[in-house]
């Protein structure tokens, strides 16, 4: 054997990190799939199943975000005390019981009951899961990354919004149901325990693969207890960030109806796929081509201005010009994608890596506290206009400003 061979040393394993990025896109396929796009279906299946009023079904909808909302907000202490291989699990077939219920509940209190169950499997298998899952593994690469596996989202909803509606009309709401909840639970025990056990110290490998010894830079210091909700950056990036997905949910879930009457129901709902594929796309550029250190905050409120933009589009069509109203959805759908994205960017950037976690996992609950009652707000402003669509436009115009404005606020000073 040759001195050089020998000197080379034993081959390094390859980069675990990019594995569990993929398995992470996978529970957020499953997790946006049936908690996040599955909901708005179920809705008219359990009130034609049951005649139970819309409010009442909203309602449940509703509750199972805020039960989410919850559960997001104690997610990170989860992770601590259970670890994230038996939480991904639990959270599986909390999913796959929980919507069981919502197709079996004959009764109004069993349906809330079965959103209890259900919105835990929401909340641990959606943003702050996905960001826990695949942090440890990035630090200078993470947008890229995290972009990565949020597409899982956008996929979930290419992939789940149709196959609800077939399943349901083949099988029925409870055969539906338990088949994609089966696949779910068989799905994430085996990923869980392949891909999200190992910690790059257990393999003996460093954040992006780096040489051992290199460590990412320090942080600010840690902010003990209660004083992460006093800290300024903290609290413009929730607020910044729970503005701007109340517009942008608000404005999605009557995006179809408003549509319908200049682009019928085949061009309205090419319209919808058409945003979620700029959605991949905005995500997948911008973690892709934005530079480690570059102000992130800045690129959230860039953001937010897009969708703005594609607000004015919608409203300047006034639902005729098919051209604009198409412009307006493209504009509007780049932006989509980075409102779950970028949020853990900014923290990764903000704070040292001990509060991240629990950082993003608040911010999330916030979120997802504030945009449950979007599409309820904006059918109330609709509803107080007689249906007509310009002031949902406007409105979300000027909560997406808003949003940037907050945001941009939570900058270092010498940055403002």
């Amino acid at each position: 054997m040759s001195l050089a061979a020998t000197s080379a040393g034993p081959p390094q394993p390859a980069f675990f990190g990019w594995r569990v990025v993929w398995a992470a896109f996978t529970v957020a396929v499953f997790g946006w799939g049936v908690g996040f796009y599955g909901p708005p279906i179920f809705l008219p299946a359990i009130q034609e199943a049951r005649g139970w009023p819309v409010a009442l079904v909203s309602a449940a909808v509703t509750s199972h975000f805020l039960l989410g909302a919850v559960v997001v907000g104690n997610l990170a202490a989860l992770h601590r005390r259970f670890g994230i291989v038996a939480v991904t699990r639990a959270a599986a077939i909390a999913s796959a019981l929980g919507f069981l219920g919502w197709a079996l509940a004959a009764e109004p209190w069993q349906l809330f009951a079965a959103t209890l169950v259900s919105g835990f499997g929401w909340a641990a298998t959606g943003g702050a899961a996905i960001n826990a899952m695949v942090s440890p593994w990035f630090a200078r690469r993470r947008s890229a990354a995290l972009s990565m596996a949020y597409n899982g989202a956008s996929f979930g909803g290419i992939l789940f919004s149709p196959l609800w509606v077939a399943l349901i009309a083949a099988l029925g709401f409870a055969g539906a149901a338990a088949l994609v909840g089966g696949a779910m639970v068989l799905a994430l025990w085996f990923l869980s325990a392949r891909y999200l056990a190992p910690t790059p110290a257990s393999l003996g490998q460093q954040p992006d693969g780096e040489a051992a010894g290199v460590a990412p830079p320090p942080g600010p210091p840690l902010l003990p207890g209660r004083a992460l909700w006093r800290d300024r950056r903290f609290v413009t990036l929730a607020t910044g960030s729970s503005l701007g997905l109340f517009a942008q949910i608000g404005l999605i879930a009557h995006l179809f109806s408003v549509l319908l009457p200049a682009l019928g129901a085949q061009g309205a709902g090419f319209a919808a796929g058409l945003a979620t594929v700029c959605a991949i796309v905005g995500r997948t550029g911008l973690g892709w081509l934005m530079p480690p250190g570059a102000d992130r905050r800045r690129a959230a409120a860039a953001t937010f201005a897009l969708q703005v933009m594609g607000s004015l589009a919608l409203l300047a069509a006034g639902g005729t010009a098919v051209p604009l109203l198409l412009l307006g959805v493209v504009l509007f759908g780049l932006g989509l994608g980075n409102a779950a994205s970028l949020p853990p960017l900014i923290v990764q950037q903000d704070f040292t890596p001990a509060d991240t976690a629990r950082a993003v996992a608040l911010v999330t609950a916030c979120n997802q506290a504030v945009y449950a009652f979007a599409p309820a707000g904006f059918g109330l402003l609709r509803g107080a206009t007689e249906g007509e669509a310009p002031l949902l436009f406007i409105a979300a115009a000027l909560i997406q400003a808003a949003a940037a404005a907050v945001v941009l606020m939570g900058r270092p000073a010498a940055a403002r």
